[in-house]
């Protein structure tokens, strides 16, 4: 089987929910590529779990009272990697013990980081044969049986990582990877997460405002590491081969030992975009590189804003944007796997929700930099504008 098919595969999987402060609608397309491989994660105050076989939608419990978090991830080289980040980087956001302290932005870095980690050795090894290709499903979970600890083998929290011993304990993680473009709602503030070339988009009175920046190799920041690792870029690829400068997974291009995670040819390590909310803020949308290919950040909104006017259902605002993308024909812009999140607030906004009666938090007015004042894609390449979200 090619990279395209000769038909495209538009059947959706979509969903929606809501909460006391937020609407969320979703959906993904395969399209004309052969596989699927992006994954989405929602965790709000809803319980659902939605799963298939090519995709990942998920609604978990809260993360606790007063937050919300949305995922995207886009797999490449295989869906192992997006559907690992799918299950696993909530569980180690809420574990870390700055998310307990309170301080969201450095939980998210370190799960990020910790998803590298997490895949090594037999455990990981075990985890992405039985999320990835079929082939590989049953030995997976042959090893499992075998290698994995007992349950009265294991101590420590519920989302501890204990390691296993087997054939493959010497397994330096996959060579497949995934990008990782995170939102999560505390109280009145919106933090953005983000390693690779999915995005995130904030809608301000119908003003489309980048709350993350696409990795891409020729900016000068992700240029400098590669070069300073040891590695190239050719063809607007690193080392020739991947058009992104982070990533989770990839680990062969992560192997030098004498370099920490964040200096490596590629890495993990996110961004992070902080802005306070307000009535202002209408919704945001988390998606993959599949629809920025077709539509820029501000077209996108325009199109969201105009469909809201007559669809209050957002999964099927999702569907049409994934309907306006998809190419007539393959190969060419509009025939990747697409995935979009919709979140939209419900107005007058209030960090105060109904589960969270104690809290006291005010919305400012803060203004992030918009998508006109950002030169094509580098939307943060330099952040010496004051107004713009705050960068941890």
């Amino acid at each position: 089987m090619g990279v395209y098919l000769s038909t495209p595969k538009t059947e959706k999987v979509s969903e929606d929910g809501e909460n006391g402060r937020l609407i969320y609608g979703l959906s993904s397309m395969q399209g004309w590529r052969s596989t699927m491989e992006d994954a989405i994660e929602v965790h709000q105050f809803m319980s659902l779990l939605y799963l298939c076989e090519v995709l990942q939608h998920a609604a978990y419990p809260d993360l606790d009272s007063s937050t919300s978090f949305f995922g995207v991830y886009d797999g490449h080289g295989g869906k192992g990697v997006a559907k690992f980040c799918a299950k696993y980087l909530h569980q180690q956001l809420v574990k870390h013990e700055a998310y307990l302290a309170g301080d969201i932005g450095t939980s998210l870095q370190q799960s990020y980081l910790r998803m590298d980690d997490m895949m090594r050795g037999q455990r990981g090894w075990r985890e992405l044969a039985i999320l990835g290709d079929k082939m590989d499903k049953f030995t997976g979970m042959i090893e499992g049986l075998i290698w994995s600890p007992r349950s009265g083998e294991v101590k420590g929290n519920i989302y501890d990582w204990p390691t296993e011993e087997g054939p493959h304990s010497d397994y330096n993680g996959p060579n497949s990877g995934s990008t990782a473009c995170v939102a999560v709602i505390r109280k009145n503030q919106l933090l953005v997460a983000n390693a690779g070339d999915s995005r995130c988009v904030l809608s301000r009175k119908g003003q489309a405002y980048e709350m993350s920046k696409d990795h891409k190799p020729d900016l000068e920041l992700e240029k400098e590491r590669i070069l300073n690792a040891g590695g190239f870029i050719q063809c607007g690829r690193v080392n020739g081969t991947l058009n992104l400068a982070r990533a989770i997974g990839d680990m062969e291009l992560k192997k030098d030992k004498s370099l920490p995670a964040e200096k490596q040819i590629l890495t993990a390590n996110p961004d992070i975009n902080t802005v306070e909310l307000c009535d202002d803020d209408d919704f945001f949308v988390l998606a993959c590189d599949g629809i920025w290919d077709c539509m820029s950040s501000q077209q996108l909104v325009d199109f969201v804003r105009e469909q809201l006017d007559t669809e209050t259902k957002l999964s099927a605002v999702c569907e049409r944007v994934l309907d306006r993308c998809l190419a007539p024909s393959a190969p060419g812009e509009g025939c990747d796997n697409m995935t979009m999140i919709l979140v939209q607030f419900k107005k007058p906004f209030n960090a105060d929700s109904p589960k969270n009666p104690n809290d006291s938090g005010t919305s400012t007015k803060e203004q992030p930099a918009s998508s006109d004042q950002q030169h094509d894609r580098n939307v943060h390449e330099t952040d010496e504008n004051p107004e713009d979200p705050e960068s941890k």
